[in-house]
């Protein structure tokens, strides 16, 4: 018995090694045998590419949300965001109100003087208008000669005018705006006054009771110049009126009239 019983104890020691060896070789062959393929490693590059863009792509978020709120909050605040907003709302809204009510009396200042100037312009312009505006110069009569009519009545053999006929003392008036040329008693034209316009064209007021009016007089349209009646070569109480553009040969003084907004 003694003889068998060292033979199991070096049995034992004998197996013992050669299982632990044999566990060491098998790692080692497992490690030996794990080896990343290329398309291994581009695929774990790719997923800690990923990783770290969702990183990165949550920080530049969380950063813009971060500005926008700050942004936000600064434009309703008056430029702060802390504890003392509500001061900085009283003072924002204070100085928009006084620059709102500057900007307003600003404007109302503008607003005059623009109505000033375009009130100034209005004048202007009717002054302008009224100076060269043409009236009839007479009222309350009828036509009882038209121009180039024959008759042995005048003594050029025909009528060189347009003969307004009315009661004896009626109001003639400048047809437009002028300078008085001359008054006085001409033969057949009988009390006659001659006013130079500006553009040159001079006017005949013939057979007048009286004149008012005299030579040098600058006048205006409708102002009062004599009065209707029979002197010279007439039949009956009229204004003869003729009107030589450029101070040459009479012309038919209805489309003249016509065309300066007078309709005899």
């Amino acid at each position: 018995m003694s003889s068998s019983a060292p033979k199991r104890r070096l049995d034992v020691r004998q197996q013992t090694p050669q299982r632990s060896s044999g566990r060491r070789a098998a790692s080692r062959r497992r490690r030996r045998s794990f080896r990343p393929t290329p398309a291994m490693a581009g695929a774990f590059a790719l997923v800690i590419a990923g990783i770290g863009s969702s990183v990165a792509s949550s920080h530049t978020d969380r950063d813009v949300l971060s500005a926008n709120y700050q942004t936000i909050s600064a434009n309703y605040t008056g430029g702060g965001g802390d504890a003392g907003a509500g001061a900085a709302v009283d003072v924002s809204r204070n100085f928009d109100r006084d620059l709102l009510e500057k900007q307003a009396k600003e404007q109302v200042a503008q607003r005059a003087v623009a109505l000033k100037s375009l009130q100034k312009k209005t004048q202007q312009r009717a002054d302008e208008l009224k100076k060269n505006q043409w009236v009839l110069p007479v009222t309350g009569y009828r036509l009882s000669a038209g121009f180039g009519a024959r008759s042995s009545l005048w003594s050029s053999g025909y009528h060189t005018g347009l003969d307004m006929s009315g009661p004896s003392g009626s109001t003639i008036v400048s047809v437009a705006a002028g300078t008085v040329k001359s008054t006085g008693y001409e033969g057949s034209y009988g009390n006659r006054t001659i006013i130079t316009l500006l553009d040159g064209t001079e006017v005949w007021y013939c057979h007048q009771s009286r004149f008012a009016a005299s030579p040098g007089d600058k006048v205006d349209p409708g102002q009062v110049i004599g009065y209707t009646g029979s002197t010279g070569n007439t039949t009956g109480p009229h204004l003869h009126i003729e009107i030589h553009p450029g101070g040459g040969d009479a012309v038919d003084p209805v489309p003249v009239l016509q065309q300066h907004g007078v309709n005899p």
